[in-house]
C-alpha cells in the first residue's frame, strides 16, 4: 500500500528546483550591479559562485530525474542514450552560449572537452571500477559495446584535440575554415552512424544479458504517473534557465580564476564537473549494483556525445561570429590524452574489470589535476 501511494505521482512542489533556477536567473539579470560589484570583492565573489554553482547543480539533478524516468520507460540502450543526451545537450548548450557572448574565450570549448574526457574516462570511470570491484571483486560487461565506444572516441578526440597542432593551413593550434567544416561534418557523421548502430543495427552490443533482465531503479522515481510528454517538457523547462545561468556564471568564474592565479583551464573543468555530477551519480550507482554495462554506456556515451556534438556547435559559432577557436592541446595535454586513451583500450580489452584497473584510472585523473596547476 505504501509503495502504491509513492507511485501515484510526483506532486507539483517536487519541481521546486525549477522555481529556484528561474528566480536565481531573474535576480542575476535584474541585479547586474550587485554581480559587477562582487567581482571586486573576494568574499562576495565566492558567495556568488557558490550560490550559482549550487543552483545549477540542483537543477541539473532534477533534469536527470526526469531523464531517468524516460530512460526506464524506454529500456536499454535507448534509456541510457536519452540520459546521456539530456546531460550532454546541456553541456553543449552552456559552452556554446558562453562562447558566443561576452569576452572572447577561444580555448573554453577545448578546455571543457578535455576536462570531460579526463573527468569521465579517468575520474568517474576509475571511481566506478574501484567501488564496483570492492563490492563485487570482478565485474563482467559487453566487450563489443565498450570497444564500439572506444573506436569512435579515439578518432574524434585525436582529430579534434591533437591534429590542429600539426596542420599548416593556419598558424597555431587552430584549423582553417575548410578544415573546420570537414571536422564538423565528420563528427556529426560518426556520431550519427554510432546512434544507428547502437539503437538499430547492433543493439545487443550495448546490453549485457544478466543486466537486461533486471530493471534499473533510481529512488523509485520511475513509478511517476505523469506522461512521457510531461517529463520531456520538463527537460526543456529546466534546460533553458540553466543555459542562461551558465552565462551569468562566466564572469564571476573568470574573475575568481584570475584572482587565484589559476590556469584558464580551471573554468572548463568547473563547468564539466557541474554538468556531469548527476550523470556521475547514476554511473557509480550502476557499478555498485553490479550493472557495469549501464555504467559503461553512461560514461563512454557522455564522452562520445560531448566531443561529437560540441565540436560542430562551437565551430559553427566560430565561423558565424568570426571568433577565434583554439582546439589543439598543449604538449602536456596531448600526452595525458594519449595515455588515457591507451589505458582505456587496455582496460576494456579484458572480459572483466576489477579494482586494480579503477585505481590506475584514478591515478591518471590525479596526474591530470596536478598538471592543471603545475606544468
Amino acid at each position: 500500500m505504501v509503495k502504491l501511494k509513492r507511485s501515484l505521482g510526483m506532486p507539483w512542489w517536487r519541481e521546486w528546483p525549477l522555481l529556484l533556477a528561474v528566480v536565481t536567473l531573474l535576480l542575476a539579470i535584474e541585479r547586474k550591479v550587485w554581480v559587477a560589484g562582487a567581482l571586486n570583492d573576494p568574499p562576495l565573489l565566492i558567495g556568488l559562485l557558490v550560490v550559482l554553482c549550487a543552483v545549477i547543480l540542483i537543477a541539473a539533478i532534477a533534469i536527470v530525474r526526469h531523464a531517468d524516468i524516460l530512460a526506464h520507460r524506454l529500456g536499454e540502450p535507448g534509456g541510457t542514450l536519452l540520459l546521456t543526451l539530456a546531460v550532454t545537450g546541456l553541456e553543449v548548450a552552456m559552452v556554446t552560449f558562453v562562447m558566443a557572448t561576452g569576452k572572447p574565450k577561444p580555448m573554453l570549448a577545448r578546455d571543457t572537452m578535455f576536462a570531460v574526457v579526463m573527468l569521465v574516462l579517468n575520474g568517474l570511470m576509475g571511481l566506478s571500477l574501484l567501488l564496483g570491484g570492492l563490492r563485487h571483486r570482478e565485474q563482467p560487461y559487453n566487450l563489443q559495446g565498450a570497444n564500439a565506444f572506444l573506436v569512435m572516441i579515439l578518432p574524434l578526440t585525436v582529430l579534434g584535440l591533437i591534429l590542429p597542432n600539426f596542420t599548416r593551413g593556419t598558424v597555431g593550434p587552430t584549423l582553417s575554415i575548410f578544415q573546420m567544416i570537414f571536422l564538423s561534418v565528420m563528427s556529426l557523421a560518426i556520431y550519427g552512424i554510432f546512434l544507428f548502430v547502437q539503437n538499430r543495427r547492433h543493439k545487443g552490443f550495448f546490453i549485457f544479458a544478466e543486466e537486461s533482465a533486471s530493471k534499473v531503479i533510481v529512488d523509485g522515481s520511475e513509478h511517476s504517473s505523469h506522461s512521457s510528454g510531461y517529463h520531456s517538457l520538463m527537460l526543456v523547462f529546466y534546460g533553458l534557465p540553466l543555459v542562461l545561468l551558465a552565462k551569468q556564471m562566466a564572469g564571476p568564474l573568470d574573475a575568481m580564476v584570475n584572482r587565484l592565479g589559476a590556469p584558464e583551464a580551471l573554468g572548463g573543468f568547473v563547468m564539466a564537473v557541474l554538468v556531469l555530477t548527476p550523470e556521475a551519480i547514476a554511473a557509480v550507482r550502476a557499478a555498485q549494483t553490479n550493472q557495469l554495462q549501464r555504467s559503461v554506456n553512461i560514461l563512454m556515451g557522455s564522452v562520445l556525445a560531448s566531443i561529437g556534438l560540441t565540436i560542430p556547435m562551437v565551430i559553427a559559432v566560430s565561423i558565424y561570429s568570426g571568433r577565434s577557436l583554439v582546439l589543439g592541446l598543449d604538449p602536456v595535454g596531448m600526452v595525458m590524452l594519449g595515455l588515457t586513451l591507451v589505458t582505456s583500450m587496455l582496460t576494456f580489452s579484458l572480459p572483466k574489470t576489477n579494482l586494480l584497473l579503477g585505481c590506475v584510472h584514478l591515478l591518471l585523473f590525479g596526474a591530470y589535476f596536478m598538471l592543471m596547476f603545475d606544468r
